[in-house]
Order: structure tokens, then C-alpha cells, then sequence
């Protein structure tokens, strides 16, 4: 894997669908005239990819426009039927999700690479990079190691370069349950003031009501974390947004 900072993405026409139809989508289409960052990743729906490299792109993707991105691409060597289901599952709301299905955007990068002992055949190795009107201004490319290294293609090291001094987003969680009416006066107390959460809601995925108290230590809902911080319940959520605001 090359760094290619200075020289043209790849002219490729990649397959996309949108709603039940397919539309061709060129490199220009997507960088031309503009400000884009591309992460690229093995695959849609595994675990770091799913867990933390798309959800903090997500997350971080404001911020980003803030600082003049016009778009944010993942891309993986997947078909267009799978980044649509994966973007579907990961309530992505920021990001494209660009299919490289054959592959040939990430051979022109030189980030194509052999992952049959996986299963997965052909695969974009991980990185991310800013392209400024087509031109690659700067790369990010995950070290040369066994696995699947992500240590420098994240969205807090690409916003890191692009403007150190950006603030960002709050990280906030709230744990609720079905039909509480105080959670829902919590979730649109954080509505208003602009804030996203993750919402983990009472009786789903698993999580219960001893997942509720080992947690929080408490047995009512909702239970809301900010930054880390134990917030608690509407009542103090509203308390906090007040001497916090």
C-alpha cells in the first residue's frame, strides 16, 4: 500500500442503486468540484467496521461539513444491494455509502488486497483520505500488520488534520423503556438543544432491568450519560441542560 498524495482518484463508474433502480455514478460525479473525505473499509457488516468506523463518521460528520466537507464516502468492495442493507441497519445518516463491487477503485488506489483466508476474496484495505476537486491532499493508511489494523484511518484523526481546534459533538445515551413518558420528555428535552443520542431501550437486545441497575444503579427510566457522566433521570437531565446550555 502507497501513499498517492498529490495524484487523481481513480476514473471509475461504480454501480449504485437508489430505492429499486440502478444509477452509474462517476468518479467525477462524486469529487469533482468539491471537498470529500473517503474512508474505506474490508466489509460491510463486520465488526470494527460496524462498531466504530462508520458510527464515528457518522457521528463526527457535522462537524466535518462545519469545517467545509461537502460529502463523507465509505466505500467497501461490496455490491450495492449490501452498503444499502448495511447503511439500513446502522441508521447512517450522514455518510454515502459508495459500492466498489468489482473492485476497481481500490486497484487504482493500489489498496485491493487478498483476503481469501477469510472468505472474503478481494478486499479495500483500510484507509481514509481528503480529496479536494479529485486531487488526494492527504492519505491515512492502516499499517502493514496481520488482522485488520485500525489505528489511524478513524474519524478523530482525519477531523484531527482538518481542524484540531473543531468542537465536537456531545456523546450522549439514554436508557429508556416502552411508553415511559418521562423518557420521551428526556429524548425531547435533547431534541431540543440539538443534541443526538444512542438510545438503549428496556427489554431489547438483551438488556434489562438488571442491565438497567448494574449500569446506573438505579431501577427507574430514563438514565442518561453524557460525555461519560451519569446524568439521570428527565427530571436532572433538564437540570443539567439548564446549567449547561
Amino acid at each position: 500500500m502507497q501513499n498517492i498524495e498529490g495524484q487523481r482518484v481513480p476514473q471509475v463508474t461504480f454501480r449504485t442503486r437508489v430505492g429499486s433502480d440502478w444509477k452509474d455514478v462517476t468518479s467525477d460525479d462524486i469529487f469533482a468540484g468539491k471537498s470529500v473525505i473517503l474512508f474505506a473499509l474490508p466489509g460491510a457488516f463486520t465488526p470494527t467496521c460496524s462498531s466504530t468506523h462508520l458510527p464515528r463518521y457518522n457521528e463526527l460528520a457535522p462537524v466535518f461539513r462545519a469545517d467545509g466537507i461537502d460529502s463523507i464516502i465509505c466505500l467497501s468492495v461490496n455490491d450495492a444491494f449490501v452498503m444499502n442493507a448495511w447503511a439500513e441497519d446502522q441508521k447512517v445518516e450522514n455518510i454515502e455509502m459508495l459500492p466498489d463491487g468489482n473492485g476497481e477503485f481500490s486497484a487504482g488506489m493500489g489498496m485491493l488486497v487478498d483476503k481469501s483466508e477469510l472468505g472474503f476474496g478481494k478486499r479495500s484495505w483500510r484507509y481514509s483520505m481528503l480529496v479536494r476537486d479529485g486531487i488526494i491532499e492527504k492519505m491515512f493508511i492502516e499499517p502493514d500488520l496481520p488482522g485488520d489494523p485500525f489505528q489511524v484511518s478513524d474519524a478523530d484523526t482525519m477531523l484531527n488534520y482538518l481542524n484540531p481546534e473543531a468542537k465536537q459533538p456531545k456523546r450522549v445515551t439514554i436508557i429508556t423503556k416502552p411508553g415511559c413518558p418521562h423518557c420521551t420528555r428526556a429524548k425531547n428535552a435533547l431534541g431540543a438543544r440539538a443534541l443526538r443520542y444512542e438510545e438503549i431501550v428496556l427489554g431489547q437486545n438483551g438488556v434489562s432491568f438488571s442491565s438497567l441497575n448494574a449500569i446506573t444503579g438505579r431501577g427507574t427510566t430514563p438514565q442518561v450519560y453524557i460525555d461519560g457522566l451519569h446524568v439521570g433521570t428527565a427530571d436532572e437531565l433538564e437540570q443539567w441542560l439548564a446549567a449547561n446550555a
